[in-house]
């Protein structure tokens, strides 16, 4: 029977979309570059690339924040710095948070049922100050930060060391939500436990897959969806 859930927190738990674009708007706005809905909708794109690169482990963490700037502004062909730009918007996107469809309900209707855990690739102290906002050590038995961990999802050392750290763990009774397929699905497939893959745009999986081969076990487009599926599961497994 499943007792164990992790969950990603971007775009699973909180909405990072929203916050991002909030964030990134004040941060362009305070460098004199127009926050266009091209220009941030750019950011973003680039912004991805950047975490997949470090999700394959191509650049580090540190790259990560300053590359997706400096990308931007010679894209833009403005003068800017790099480095100013990723403080302020690292110190903008930590403050206030915003919930996911359907999240702080299910976390509700979840706990206490399942054990639950956090698990995130974000940076922690921008990660630390949207989690505590949203009031969210309350649910979650512990969070595991990659950036504190030494590791980021896929990696199965992330997820070897986070199992090593919850008492009387079994991969069987576990089962990990995220709307990543190359972070929180090949994550779960790495490590052996199930996945559920939230992805509310209802993207085919070989659509957002592209040449990644991360199938997951179950999908869902609402989290509503969720607690139905676990049951099922359990369900299955007592027949």
């Amino acid at each position: 029977m499943l007792d164990t859930v992790f969950f990603d927190l971007d775009n699973t738990i909180l909405d990072f979309n929203k916050a991002e674009r909030i964030a990134l708007t004040r941060t362009l706005e305070e460098l004199g570059v127009s926050p266009t809905e091209k220009t941030c909708a750019r950011y973003s794109a680039i912004n991805l690339a950047q975490w997949k690169l470090l999700e394959k482990g191509i650049i580090t963490r540190r790259e990560v924040k300053l590359r997706r700037f400096r990308l931007l502004f010679e894209e833009l062909g403005v003068e800017a710095d790099a480095e100013e730009a990723a403080a302020k918007y690292e110190g903008l996107l930590g403050i206030g948070h915003y919930f996911m469809e359907g999240a702080k309900e299910l976390l509700e209707e979840l706990f206490g049922t399942y054990r639950l855990y956090l698990v995130t690739n974000g940076t922690a102290a921008v990660q630390k100050g949207r989690i505590k906002s949203a009031d969210l050590k309350k649910y979650f038995a512990d969070i595991f930060i990659s950036e504190e961990i030494g590791f980021n999802k896929p990696d199965i050392r992330y997820f070897e060391s986070c199992f090593s750290r919850i008492p009387s763990f079994s991969k069987d009774k576990s089962v990990i939500v995220g709307d990543s397929l190359t972070s929180d699905i090949q994550g779960g497939i790495n490590a052996g436990i199930r996945t559920v893959w939230f992805h509310p745009a209802g993207t085919a999986v070989s659509e957002a897959n592209g040449e990644e081969t991360a199938v997951p076990d179950r999908e869902i487009r609402s989290l509503k969806e969720l607690p139905a599926l676990l049951r099922g599961w359990e369900q299955e497994e007592t027949r």
